[in-house]
């Protein structure tokens, strides 16, 4: 036996056929979909692919975790330690510098008092004796017929480098000073010369300074004797 076809007669509710009592739904209106125009669990929440923002102004923040925390802590530290090992490595450089700059500044000081004593040594003074003799070199034992003083104060005087003292029976007799000869009075004078050094110290055979010798000292600087 055939089963019997739906048909309006069967119908009791005389309305078309279908799943939809009131007919199949229409397409969507003012960009709702159909679980929104169809009131379903849409409605009120994000759509699937939407992204949700959060509002700067209205949004506490996270507190950071305990792994965050001893990160961040640790992070601290290696930073303090950067910075004390930066400090003592100025530090120990400044000293460095200082110690070679004191280094130096003594080096300095050291061979400038080397020098200045190797210098002295070197233009130290030289050692001169002077013998009065007469105008042709002949050695006489009194050597104040040589100086100036001596000889200017008896009525004397000096011309060209010579003492002119006057003579018991007249005239004038001619005198002047040999340095670094020897010789006895009344003898020719050997060695030694005429003509004054310069920067040396002179005396007589007596004792007498002539002139005083050191640093800048000329021939005429001290003593009136002889040239």
């Amino acid at each position: 036996m055939e089963p019997a076809s739906m048909s309006d007669d069967n119908n009791p509710a005389g309305g078309p056929q279908g799943p939809w009592p009131d007919g199949p739904p229409g397409p969507p209106q003012g960009g709702q979909s159909y679980g929104q125009q169809r009131g379903g669990p849409e409605q009120g929440g994000p759509q699937p692919g939407q992204m949700r923002f959060q509002d700067p102004s209205t949004t506490a923040p996270r507190e950071p975790t305990l792994a965050e925390q001893r990160a961040r802590r640790q992070a601290e530290a290696e930073d303090r330690e950067r910075a004390a090992q930066a400090e003592q490595a100025r530090l120990a450089a400044e000293q460095k510098s200082d110690s070679r700059r004191k280094l130096l500044i003594g080096s300095g000081v050291g061979l400038g008092l080397v020098g200045l004593v190797a210098g002295w040594y070197l233009v130290k003074p030289e050692d001169t004796t002077a013998i009065c003799t007469t105008a042709d070199g002949t050695v006489v034992e009194n050597d104040d017929y040589c100086d100036e003083d001596y000889v200017t104060s008896h009525g004397g005087y000096v011309s060209g480098g010579f003492m002119f003292l006057p003579m018991p029976g007249g005239g004038m007799q001619q005198y002047r000073y040999n340095y670094g000869g020897s010789g006895s009075p009344g003898t020719q004078v050997r060695g030694g010369s005429f003509t004054k050094p310069d920067g040396a110290n002179i005396t007589t055979r007596s004792g007498k300074t002539v002139q005083r010798g050191g640093f800048g000292v000329s021939g005429g600087s001290f003593g009136k004797s002889g040239a």
